[in-house]
């Protein structure tokens, strides 16, 4: 279980909000981030942002260049744990120093700024709503703030703060219950346009030292045409079944599924239980994810997300309750 859990721990710790958002009627809310999606991806931009999570600081350098010869993307940490990732028509190759096992996952695709490609944005099951908020001072830019709101406790909320002009994402910031904040990302110093220096889209660190990894979309598109063994007989309202993958080991077969409500993801490991290892039990969490551990039919069963504990817990129980009933 320690591989799985420490794999899933990466992939959910890259800040990504990657899918179709769901909300009320909120029309001047939804322009907003469709114009964030749209800037985030077309326009140029650099800066140095920082990024605050269950107490810890990094401080990151990030260059997006928008250009006749496509999208390329330069990312490195000036603290904390050693991080870099560039991201152009070859793919995306990364250097990070906290774990060599983030090559075989996701990691740091679409990290810290989310992307909202968002196609429908009422329903009254989505979970969230949609707010415009006041205006702030950031990195020397004027921002309007956008909120996307949770409707019960079963999902964390995001507020947005875009540039102007251009709608570009200058802060973000996640929130839980009462509006109680568990991660933030600020830039403390932007530009965009023409004044963007193209010299740092060029990296010191030695060509060998990078691993490519695969993008996302095409490792969800391909985990999505599995048909589960299992799935929790109950869910949070919202959630429903993105991915799902297999694998096999010496004690039998795993499978991992993914679910979401268009904006949380979380992650559902079913695993054969092991006399090398203890069972796992509970709840535990690090930063903003949480997760919860349980057994049933001897097998070992862990949910990991970046939401509330409540979410975890409901569908382990739920996983739990389908494995015992086979």
């Amino acid at each position: 279980m320690n591989t799985l859990l420490r794999k899933a721990l990466l992939l959910l710790v890259s800040i990504s909000v990657s899918s179709t958002l769901v909300a009320g009627d909120a029309s001047p809310a939804r322009v907003w981030l469709e114009r964030m999606s749209s800037a985030m991806s077309r326009m140029s931009y650099q800066g140095t942002f920082v990024y605050v999570r269950d107490g810890v600081v990094e401080t990151m350098r990030i260059t997006h260049v928008a250009d006749k010869s496509g999208v390329r993307e330069r990312l490195f940490s000036i603290s904390g744990p050693r991080r870099e990732v560039i991201r152009d028509q070859d793919g995306v190759r990364c250097v990070l120093e906290d774990s060599a096992d983030a090559v075989e996952d996701p990691v740091v695709v679409n990290s810290f700024f989310p992307e909202l490609p968002i196609s429908v944005i009422d329903g009254e099951n989505s979970g969230y709503l949609l707010e415009m908020g006041g205006q702030a001072r950031i990195a020397g830019q004027l921002a309007r703030r956008v909120s996307i709101l949770p409707v019960d406790g079963y999902r964390y909320g995001y507020d947005f703060w875009l540039q102007e002009q251009t709608g570009l994402l200058l802060k973000w910031a996640l929130f839980g219950a009462k509006h109680r904040f568990l991660a933030k990302l600020m830039f403390t110093n932007f530009v965009m346009g023409d004044v963007v220096d193209l010299a740092e889209l060029e990296s010191d660190t030695a060509a060998e030292d990078f691993v490519e990894l695969k993008t996302f979309k095409s490792q969800k598109a391909q985990l999505a045409q599995a048909d589960p063994r299992w799935q929790p007989k109950n869910l949070p309202p919202g959630y429903l079944l993105e991915s799902h993958s297999t694998t096999s080991g010496a004690h039998g077969q795993s499978e991992h599924l993914v679910y979401s409500d268009g904006l949380a993801a979380v992650s559902v490991y079913v695993e054969p239980g092991s006399d090398a290892q203890p069972p796992l039990q509970g709840s535990s969490h690090i930063g903003t994810n949480n997760a919860y551990s349980r057994q049933a039919g001897g097998l070992q069963i862990t949910v990991i997300g970046e939401v509330p504990a409540l979410t975890v817990k409901t569908i382990a129980q739920g996983m739990a309750s389908a494995v015992a009933s086979n």
